[in-house]
């Protein structure tokens, strides 16, 4: 419709896009100025370019392409653009499959006609880009009015052919697939709004197909673990994917090159995953950029461990204008559980899985493959209403005026502006192909990553916590602590004044850290550490074995039996606490240097014995110093990041209590 892109002045002398010298422009007239500025088209007060609406048809026709039950307007779209002027015209039954009847759009002011006809519209909205009609056995594109108006999603880069004969018939052609994305065009990407679709739908469909539940289950029958689901590609559909995984009560974990990605993976409750090697993978338009060498081989190397672990893949992983990279190999698909299912969002470029047959359902050694291509078109009244709402705020975004139809292309546009979205999406006009786009102005650059010297890496590392020395600083601490300890039994001026340092530090400290703010997943180990301590029952036993090296009497016996009885209880209570807390051990936890451990305990322990042969009395600072080391073992299992100490401090505690008897 070359007309559209053309002016149309009645009442003037002068066209908008040529011989501007044969408008008098008066100085001084500020209400022609303020006409100018308001809106750049009005050039003259008495004339407007463009063409009415109440002029101009859209049509609607039915999609043909295999399996699409989408529809281009939803009758909310036709009621809206029938509002604002146009006539529309939709193909019978084009509606059927989104669930919208021919009344239905009847009652939103539409005309109901056969596919000739409303291919011949002044402007034709379609979802799939046109291709042979088997029924009239023509191309699409060939009954399409000439010089008039097309959009859809159209894919320039892949289909040259189709441009050529879109180019016969003089075409001006809006493709939904090149609207750019920036910040003013988010209620007419249709690319995002079809991608957050698939994203959902892909994770219904694996929940579908596999064998267990999504969340994890703790029930009479058994305890059930939570699916594992790792999601490639931070994009729309991968972040809509993660969204639906998580509030399923999956375990979730999302990678991708971008930064900023991770960061929104992070956001939505998922394991954001990352390799070893810092790479920024931030490219133009919103995708991912191409990796180097080194990137890819870390890349395939985290792919191939998280096959083995998780239940399932969900890609999104595409490059626009190319086939989809291959990011998991047959031999990684293999490697995966039984039962396992993968989700090439990708399907339709190529597929991101070695395994994938793109637009097919089936199952490879045990791995269900999930390659549909048309998973919008499968929640069709959904998709078929968010892009009829793309597509009628697109048609009022580029032609704001409210009597006729008008916009200009134009190769010199700042970046994120009305321009901006108008050439990128326009990839043909008047059968002259103009994609791709030239880059707009001003596009806004991120601050320079300035390089650190090296006397700032020196510093950094020198910073850094190492586990060693995190945990010989925490050894240190305690040291010092029980070495204080000691100091105040020597000092201490009689008996009664330890006994009531004693009796102070544990009534102000046993209650607090028994009993507060203890994390469920640690009940058990904090029982067990209990019932270690427990085995202090042991002094009573020594108390009554008499000194001697063999017991001579029944109770001497008795009271060896309940020692021996009472040790099992404190040898193993540590060591089922010890192998609890292992259980929560993940493979990316740092080192640990429990050892260290026995630096306080041979302090205290040693200390007593040094003060006992130079025949001071810290019995009782002994059993202060024990008392609060079992306290705050208790205190220590009540979180995870402090269990492990905890355990150890359990195991100070009564050897200082076992030595001091």
């Amino acid at each position: 419709m070359a007309s559209l892109l053309k002016t149309v002045v009645t009442g003037c002398s002068c066209p908008l896009l040529s011989n501007l010298g044969s408008c008098k422009v008066i100085p001084g007239k500020k209400d022609f100025l303020r006409t100018f500025h308001t809106h750049q088209a009005l050039w003259c007060k008495s004339g407007k370019p463009g063409i009415p609406y109440k002029q101009l048809t859209v049509g609607v026709p039915k999609e043909i392409f295999q399996n699409e039950k989408r529809v281009a307007l939803s009758p909310a779209g036709v009621q809206a653009l029938v509002k604002q002027g146009f006539s529309v015209v939709v193909e019978s039954g084009a509606g059927e499959a989104s669930k919208f009847s021919d009344d239905h759009y009847r009652a939103a002011g539409a005309q109901i006609q056969g596919a000739k006809e409303v291919l011949a519209s002044d402007l034709v909205v379609k979802v799939r880009a046109p291709m042979v009609n088997p029924t009239l056995g023509v191309h699409e594109a060939d009954l399409l009015k000439t010089s008039g108006t097309l959009i859809s999603f159209i894919y320039p880069a892949q289909n040259p052919d189709l441009l050529n004969k879109l180019s016969e018939r003089k075409t001006t052609v809006l493709a939904m697939d090149q609207v750019p994305r920036v910040t003013i065009a988010q209620g007419y990407d249709a690319l995002s709004s079809m991608a957050n679709i698939a994203g959902y739908k892909a994770v219904v469909l694996a929940a579908n197909h596999f064998g267990r539940f999504f969340t994890g289950q703790i029930t009479a029958a058994g305890k059930v673990p939570p699916a594992k689901i790792l999601i490639v590609g931070g994009g729309v559909a991968g972040l809509a994917s993660a969204g639906a995984a998580k509030s399923m009560g999956a375990v979730v974990r999302g990678f991708d090159t971008r930064a900023a990605a991770l960061e929104q993976f992070k956001s939505l409750g998922a394991e954001p995953l990352e390799v070893d090697l810092k790479e920024s993978g931030e490219g133009q338009g919103g995708y991912a950029k191409e990796m180097s060498k080194e990137f890819i081989e870390a890349e395939m190397k985290l792919f191939a461990q998280q096959c083995k672990e998780v239940d399932i893949l969900i890609s999104t992983a595409l490059i626009p204008g190319k086939k989809a990279p291959v990011l998991f190999s047959k031999e990684m698909i293999e490697s995966m559980k039984e039962g396992s299912v993968v989700v090439d969002l990708a399907a339709e470029a190529g597929g991101n899985f070695e395994t994938t047959k793109p637009g097919e359902l089936y199952v490879h050694k045990g791995v269900t493959h999930i390659g549909y291509t048309d998973l919008p078109s499968r929640m069709a009244t959904q998709a078929s209403t968010l892009y009829s709402n793309n597509i009628t705020k697109l048609l009022k975004a580029i032609s704001p005026d409210k009597d006729n139809f008008y916009f200009e292309v134009k190769d010199d546009f700042d970046f994120g502006t009305m321009g901006h979205v108008i050439r990128g999406t326009v990839v043909m006009k008047d059968g002259e192909v103009i994609f791709p786009a030239p880059t707009p102005k001003n596009i806004p650059q991120g601050a320079p990553v300035k390089p650190k010297t090296v006397a700032e890496l020196e510093a950094e590392k020198a910073a850094t916590v190492t586990p060693f020395r995190k945990t010989m600083t925490t050894a240190s601490a305690y040291t010092a602590g029980l070495t204080g300890m000691l100091g105040l039994g020597i000092v201490a001026p009689n008996l009664a004044f330890s006994q009531m340092v004693t009796t102070f530090g544990l009534a102000g400290i046993v209650g607090y850290h028994t009993v507060w703010g203890v994390t469920p997943a640690l009940h058990s180990p904090l029982m067990s550490v209990t019932n270690a301590i427990s085995g202090l029952t042991a002094v009573g036993g020594l108390a009554l074995m008499g000194g001697h090296l063999y017991p001579s009497t029944t109770s001497q016996g008795l009271a060896a039996l309940a020692t021996f009885i009472s040790s099992v209880n404190i040898a193993g209570g540590f060591l089922v606490t010890q192998r609890m807390l292992d259980m929560f051990k993940r493979p990316t936890d740092p080192p640990e240097y429990n050892y260290l451990y026995l630096l306080p305990a041979a302090t205290f322990v040693g200390g007593y014995l040094a003060a006992l042969s130079s025949g001071y009395n810290i019995e009782q600072i002994m059993y202060l110093g024990s008392g609060l080391c079992c306290v705050g073992a208790l205190a220590g299992l009540s979180t995870q990041g402090t269990a492990r100490l905890g355990n150890a401090l359990g195991m100070i505690g009564v050897a200082g209590g076992l030595a001091a008897t």
